[in-house]
């Protein structure tokens, strides 16, 4: 528990991302039914991850960190992000079901760095 164990890629193009990180690397990504927005799994031989299309602007070359975002594994979903929020963290994205796998949700830290927290759980809906 509390390790990074997922990570997310946004793309303005998800398809031309996608096919770069194939090429490259090698990585297979697969459409995954169910969410709110389109969404790809990627399976890396390694850590998983899922990469869809960015919901806001890129933020201008040197302004900073354009990168991937992290997700961590918790024991408990709701116990963890009040502790978020009583130290200061910013509910980013509210908790979702990833339907039969988790429950999901984005964060923003004090610095305003995005970060993912999921529960697996089977029975999410």
């Amino acid at each position: 528990m509390n390790s990074i164990v997922y990570f997310e890629i946004q793309a303005n193009d998800p398809k031309k991302c996608i096919k770069f990180y194939e090429n490259i690397f090698g990585w297979n990504f697969v459409k995954q039914e169910g969410l709110p927005i389109e969404y790809f799994r990627i399976n890396t031989s390694g850590m998983e991850g899922g990469m869809f299309k960015r919901p806001a602007e890129i933020p201008p070359l040197n302004c900073g960190t354009n990168a991937f975002t992290c997700t961590i594994q918790v024991e408990n979903f709701d116990k963890i992000e009040q502790k978020i929020i009583e130290n200061g963290g910013i509910v980013a994205m509210p908790k979702f079901a990833i339907p039969g796998m988790s429950w999901q949700g984005y964060f923003l830290d004090t610095d305003n760095n995005v970060f993912g927290i999921f529960e697996v759980d089977r029975n999410a809906k």
